[in-house]
C-alpha cells in the first residue's frame, strides 16, 4: 500500500464493505473487523488486514471508522476497548440521533479519544462515486486532520461543531426521502387502480412533474429563511381553500379507487391546523412553524 495513513473499519454489513472497499482502492492500508469474520474475506483478497478482535482492529490504526446497525451496538463494541481508544479517532457512520451521538461523543472523550460524527448519504454502490456525500460534524481540528482520508468515501460535507449536526441533517434528509417515496408508492397505486394503469408508464409523467416541482424547493428555503432572520412575508403563496379542496379531492378518489388515504391523511391535517391558526394562505413558513411547534 502507498498510503502510509492507516485506516481500521468496523463493520463489515454491506455499506461497511463498501466503505472499507473504497479506502483499498485509495491504496489505503485498511483493517477490517466484523462479529462474523467470513465477511470479510472479499476484502482480504483486496489487501485489507484481517483484524481477529476488536481491541486488535482499534490498535490497528490511529482512525478508527464503525458502521454497524446502531449506537447501542456500537457502544456494545467498544466498551471492552476502551482503554485502547485513547490518542485514536472515532469516525462514527452509524445511524443514529443528535442526543445519541452527544452520548457517544462525551464517552469517547472521557476514555481519552477524538470522535467525529456522520451521516452517509450514498447507498453502498454509490460509496466513493461523484454520487457519494457524507456529513461530517465534530470539532474543526478533527476533520481537518483527516479530511484527505474521509474524502475517499466520497465528497465529504463538514457542517460544524456541534456534534449533532450531522446525525440532524442525515434524518431530516432521509425524512424527504421517506415521505417522496410515501408520494410515489400512493400516486403509483391510484394510477394503476383501473384496468390497463401501468406503473411504468405512469412514472414516465410523475418524474418530470415532481422534477419541475423540485425546482421550487430553492425559493421556499429562502422564504422560510426570511421568515426565521426578519418574520418576512411570504411572495409564494397559494389559498388554503384551494389546497383543501384539491387534497380532499386525492382523498376522494383514492376511496374510489380503493386506495388508502393514510399517506395524505397527515398533509391534510397540517392543513387545517394553519386554518385552525387563522391562516387563510399556505405558505413554506407558515406550514414549517406549524410543524415546529408540535410538542
Amino acid at each position: 500500500m502507498s498510503n502510509t495513513s492507516p485506516v481500521t473499519v468496523l463493520g463489515l454489513g454491506d455499506m461497511g464493505r463498501a466503505l472499507a472497499a473504497a479506502f483499498l482502492s485509495a491504496e489505503r492500508a485498511t483493517t477490517v473487523w466484523n462479529r462474523t469474520a467470513a465477511k470479510a474475506d472479499e476484502l482480504i483478497a483486496l489487501g485489507a488486514v484481517r483484524a481477529g478482535s476488536v481491541a486488535e482492529a482499534v490498535t490497528g490504526s490511529p482512525l478508527v471508522v464503525v458502521c454497524l446497525l446502531d449506537y447501542g451496538i456500537v457502544r456494545e463494541t467498544l466498551e471492552p476497548v476502551a482503554g485502547q481508544l485513547r490518542g485514536r479517532t472515532v469516525v462514527n457512520l452509524t445511524n443514529g440521533t443528535p442526543s445519541q451521538a452527544s452520548e457517544m461523543a462525551a464517552w469517547v472523550a472521557g476514555h481519552g479519544g477524538d470522535y467525529l460524527d456522520g451521516g452517509i448519504m450514498a447507498v453502498p454502490t454509490t460509496v466513493a462515486t461523484p454520487e457519494a456525500f457524507i456529513l461530517y460534524s465534530g470539532e474543526q481540528r478533527i476533520f481537518d486532520t483527516y479530511r484527505g482520508v474521509l474524502g475517499e468515501l466520497g465528497s465529504a460535507r463538514y457542517l460544524g461543531d456541534d456534534i449533532g449536526l450531522a446525525s440532524l441533517y442525515d434524518l431530516a434528509l432521509l425524512s424527504g426521502m421517506y415521505l417522496m417515496f410515501d408520494g410515489f408508492h400512493h400516486a403509483v397505486a391510484m394510477a394503476t387502480s383501473r384496468e390497463g394503469g401501468s406503473a411504468s408508464g405512469f412514472t414516465e409523467l410523475l418524474v418530470p412533474w415532481l422534477t419541475n416541482m423540485a425546482r421550487l424547493l430553492p425559493a421556499f428555503a429562502a422564504e422560510v429563511d426570511a421568515d426565521l432572520a426578519t418574520a418576512a412575508e411570504p411572495r409564494l403563496t397559494q389559498g388554503l381553500d384551494v389546497q383543501v379542496s384539491g387534497l380532499a379531492n386525492i382523498m376522494d378518489a383514492s376511496r374510489d379507487a380503493g386506495v388508502s388515504t393514510t399517506p395524505l391523511e397527515s398533509s391534510m391535517a397540517a392543513l387545517e391546523a394553519l386554518l385552525a391558526h387563522g391562516h387563510k394562505v399556505w405558505s413554506a413558513p407558515a406550514s414549517v412553524r406549524q410543524l415546529r411547534t408540535v410538542s
